[in-house]
């Protein structure tokens, strides 16, 4: 028996070992609301220039939020540059599936990759803001929005 447990827990120690989430943090929004005025800022280190790394959008929200897709701009500022923006289109849902993302209940989760290609990061400090652009505000039904970044295996 003691050999199953310290298997188990070998198998356990090695897969949280393997985890590439270099950063991840989300912000919730008060009555669930986003008002277009909170602009989340999210800030990580980056140490490690020769690994490739996936950025990515993460949005939690209501089954009765109504749109199929949420824009954004999202400003980044690199380590000694100034901050670029873009306006970015975050799909949700498609008339054949539904809600793309995992849910629960009434809750859905999306993790949106906004980097098309694996990219390399410089060494040092990165800021994320994220602002709401949609034609409702406040935009209901929005839990919460952050920002992941993963350190692609090798």
């Amino acid at each position: 028996m003691k050999n199953i447990f310290y298997s188990v827990f070998l198998i356990c120690c090695c897969w949280s070992c393997n985890s590439l989430d270099v950063f991840e943090k989300n912000v919730f929004f008060p009555k669930h609301e986003w008002v277009s005025n909170n602009q989340p800022s999210f800030e990580f280190q980056i140490v490690d220039t020769t690994a490739s790394y996936h950025i990515y959008v993460v949005i939690r929200h209501e089954d009765a939020f109504r749109y199929k897709n949420l824009w954004l701009n999202i400003t980044t500022q690199a380590p000694n540059d100034k901050p670029l923006a873009q306006k970015v289109n975050l799909v949700l849902a498609n008339n054949a599936n539904g809600w793309l993302g995992t849910g629960m209940d009434d809750v859905f989760d999306h993790r949106i990759r906004i980097t098309q290609s694996p990219i390399h990061l410089k060494k040092g400090i990165y800021r994320f803001t994220l602002q709401q652009i949609m034609r409702e505000d406040p935009l209901l039904y929005l839990l919460n929005a952050g920002i992941r970044v993963e350190k692609l295996k090798l």
